[in-house]
């Protein structure tokens, strides 16, 4: 039996007669149907946030704290339920979704406390000057569907911490876990607060140029972060974007090859490589590529490309048929021009299931499309420098800047380089760590804003400076 569910508008969860089907990526089986939203809908939801902004934003952080510490708390006690849900329309194995879910109830958690203090500019006898944040307004948030339970809380959080409303669309692809959180939380959040509204991709235009919202914060491509601006720029909206990446790791000469090779799998293969951050260009100095590159195609023959809720599976399918024609038209194109496969290759569009192989490509040149493009799946290109200045300069060469990795015994060496680096985060000996109280965002064309952290939390909130005369004559 296909499961329906509801949007969570103005405190009560609502249907529409339109309805969305939703796949899962394992077995492409209809497993439930979502509302269709539209117009209508959408005007509900904001009519809804905006009504509930006039009280909440007045509301003090303790009692927004409550709040948000009961959205983590409804999210950690449902957390079993949830993460299966995950799997099932995410395609992610379940120790995966477990981390998701898990992580996003401590991000909510960790934010909760969150504060922006008054800042005093001047206080003489003259006058007294000071920076208070005042919240934006009514928030629209659009999810994608690789992570969309710590993508939906990176945004309702902050959101809700500086004293704004929230209108929350999640991914077509991927909206049940978030539906479900939403029935756990609607008695938790004020009425209006958090909407949540499911539909098409034509929805989120709606969203962006929707005259009752005032801030868009969205996760997604760089292609669609343009448009938005687009959109966003006729009311002059604030703007948060998180858009792609085409992530260099720099691997130096004294790297221990055998530790290193399982740590860089999964910084290219966690979730099918379907993961901003991810590794997506390796650069392994000539003096250990040979023995890294193959110890890294050694430990992926080790590891099982499957459905992720069985036992065993390391790594998932691709969400949903668009990305997987994608993956494999570019693995498709590595093999025409001639590049050398260490692993994989294989793929099956005709199959049951979005299933890639996990593929490592020997080597290829800068200007492959594997290389230069964003793979968003399970193919890792590998690929040989010199010295440092070549591996910097090749790094840098991108229209990303989302992040990055050194790997090396020497770490001052590696800092050194981490500062040449065009990114918004630079790991060292590590990947993917992100920090709730740490600021997040892209350079160049992978982002606008910060997320995370106070940096984050201040995305969502104005300054206001009040300026006392101390002895004026009125």
């Amino acid at each position: 039996m296909t499961a329906t569910y509801a949007n969570l508008i103005g405190g009560e969860m609502v249907t529409t007669d339109a309805t969305l089907d939703v796949v899962n990526p394992a077995t492409e089986q209809v497993i439930a149907r979502v509302p269709a939203c539209g117009k209508g809908e959408l005007d509900r939801a904001v009519d809804a946030a905006r009504v509930a902004f006039k009280s909440w934003r007045k509301t003090t952080p303790e009692e927004r704290q409550k709040v948000v510490l009961g959205i983590a708390a409804a999210i950690k006690d449902n957390a079993d339920e949830l993460f299966r849900l995950l799997t099932s329309e995410q395609g992610k194995p379940h120790a995966q979704a477990q981390q998701e879910i898990y992580g996003a109830a401590g991000l909510a958690k960790a934010q909760a406390g969150l504060t922006l203090d008054d800042v005093i500019n001047q206080d003489d006898d003259t006058r007294l000057s000071r920076t208070r944040r005042v919240p934006v307004g009514v928030v629209g948030g659009i999810v994608p569907w690789n992570f969309p339970i710590m993508m939906a809380i990176q945004k309702i959080v902050p959101a809700l911490v500086a004293g704004c409303t929230i209108v929350l669309k999640p991914s077509p692809f991927t909206p049940l876990t978030t539906l479900r959180i939403a029935e756990l939380i609607k008695d938790v959040v004020p009425a209006g607060t958090v909407n949540i509204i499911t539909g098409e991709d034509s929805l989120g235009p709606l969203i962006t140029e929707h005259p009752g919202i005032d801030k868009i914060t969205f996760t997604g491509s760089t292609a669609t972060g343009k448009k938005i601006m687009e959109g966003a720029a006729r009311d002059l909206k604030r703007i948060t974007l998180e858009l792609g990446g085409n992530d260099a790791s720099i691997v130096l000469p004294d790297a221990d090859v055998e530790k290193v090779a399982e740590q860089l799998f999964w910084s290219s293969f966690s979730n099918a490589g379907q993961v901003c951050i991810a590794a997506k260009r390796i650069y392994i100095h000539e003096d250990i590529y040979d023995d890294l590159s193959r110890a890294i195609a050694d430990y992926a023959k080790g590891v099982t490309v499957g459905d992720g809720s069985q036992q065993g599976t390391g790594v998932g399918p691709i969400q949903n048929r668009k990305q997987f024609e994608r993956v494999c038209d570019l693995i498709q194109d590595a093999k025409d021009n001639g590049y050398s496969f260490l692993t994989g290759g294989d793929t099956d569009p005709s199959g049951t299931g979005y299933y890639v192989p996990i593929t490592i490509l020997d080597n290829p040149p800068e200007d492959a499309r594997i290389v230069a493009e964003e793979q968003f799946g399970p193919v890792m290109p590998l690929m040989k420098f010199s010295s440092v200045d070549e591996a910097i300069a090749r790094a840098n060469a991108s229209q990303y800047g989302l992040a990055g990795a050194i790997w090396s015994k020497d770490t001052d060496a590696a800092v050194e380089i981490a500062e040449q680096l065009e990114t918004g985060t630079v790991w060292i000996n590590e990947f993917m760590h992100l920090s709730p109280l740490a600021p997040f965002g892209g350079h160049k064309q992978s982002g606008f804003g910060a997320e995370y952290g106070i940096d984050g939390l201040k995305e969502f909130t104005y300054p206001q400076v009040i300026t006392v005369k101390r002895d004026a004559v009125v």
